[in-house]
């Protein structure tokens, strides 16, 4: 079973804890050395784009330390970052950068983070597969699409396109994906009232595949694990893909990340381990799970990075 299947599995509940062995736990795990078998626990949330990595980073990190307790949550990442500032959780995942204010009350709360890349997605416009007519469209379009109340056909969109019914599915707007077309495509205007909204992108997948003329958007995992049931139009002319997604030359191209607490990272070594072992794996295991992997330079600096913080 794919590592996307089994998070549909998992859809309906808010996080999946992956549990090793218990034999002897400390809490924390502080004072082990790099080596030694690790204890404790490592606790994130946040985006549901990047939760399929983390997903499978955990499950191969669990299989190396079995007596760590990894917990990846799935709130979306406006609900992730809600847990981080307040020094909740290790590691926040996102498919957006920090917010201002959100970065504003981690400082408030004493709580130091730090930003790091983990794997390349391409937002992906996707329709029914009886949708025949809508090959490609455009930036403009989709903004038209999404805002104007007064588009209510396909036809509205494009004069040759056909008199067919348009059902709006998006993410929830705790989601970082929300967020990133809100500010891609929309320039920051209010999405419309009538769009199908929700935090799990199957509920998307679904609604989608189930309606004629549905359009919706989510990270281009979820489309390829879903192609046979979906399809993704080119944006601007350019269909979303490993290729056009690594060189940025797809519009909706975006870098997606994790955020790592410095007290954490420096305290726990259990959450140095995991952050090194996400590092060296995050590009192997994005591409399993539909993602496209950093150039290794990106990586080599987010090793610097972590090994500054960790204190070695």
């Amino acid at each position: 079973m794919s590592w996307m299947k089994k998070s549909a599995l998992l859809a309906s509940i808010t996080s999946v804890a992956l549990v090793g062995a218990a034999c002897g736990n400390n809490e924390e795990g502080n004072g082990a050395a790099e080596g030694d078998a690790l204890s404790g626990k490592v606790v994130m949330d946040g985006s549901s784009t990047v939760f399929p990595i983390m997903e499978a980073v955990a499950e191969e990190f669990s299989a190396e330390q079995p007596d760590v307790e990894v917990t990846v949550g799935v709130s979306g990442t406006g609900g992730g970052f809600k847990r981080f500032v307040t020094g909740e959780t290790d590691f926040s995942n996102a498919s957006r950068e920090i917010k201002e204010e959100e970065a504003a009350e981690a400082e408030a709360n004493g709580v130091e983070f730090t930003q790091l890349s983990v794997a390349l997605d391409g937002l992906s416009i996707v329709v029914n597969p009886e949708n025949d007519w809508a090959q490609d469209i455009t930036i403009d379009e989709l903004n038209k699409m999404w805002t104007d109340t007064n588009v209510k056909t396909w036809q509205d969109v494009r004069s040759d396109w056909p008199d067919e019914e348009i059902t709006f599915f998006a993410p929830g707007k705790d989601s970082g994906t929300f967020d990133f077309f809100n500010e891609a495509v929309l320039d920051d205007t209010d999405i419309r009232q009538d769009a199908q909204l929700s935090e799990d992108d199957n509920v998307l997948v679904t609604g989608i595949a189930g309606t004629k003329g549905a359009i919706g958007f989510f990270g281009y995992a979820y489309y390829i694990e879903n192609e046979g049931t979906l399809r993704a139009m080119a944006v601007e002319g350019v269909e979303p893909n490993q290729e056009t997604i690594n060189d940025l030359s797809y519009p909706l191209s975006r870098e997606i990340y994790t955020y790592v607490n410095n007290a954490s990272l420096n305290e726990k070594p259990q959450v140095a381990a995991f952050a090194r072992f996400l590092n060296e794996n995050a590009a192997e295991l994005s591409e399993e799970v539909g993602y496209v992997g950093m150039e290794q330079a990106r990586y080599d600096e987010n090793a610097g990075i972590i090994d500054e913080l960790a204190g070695e």
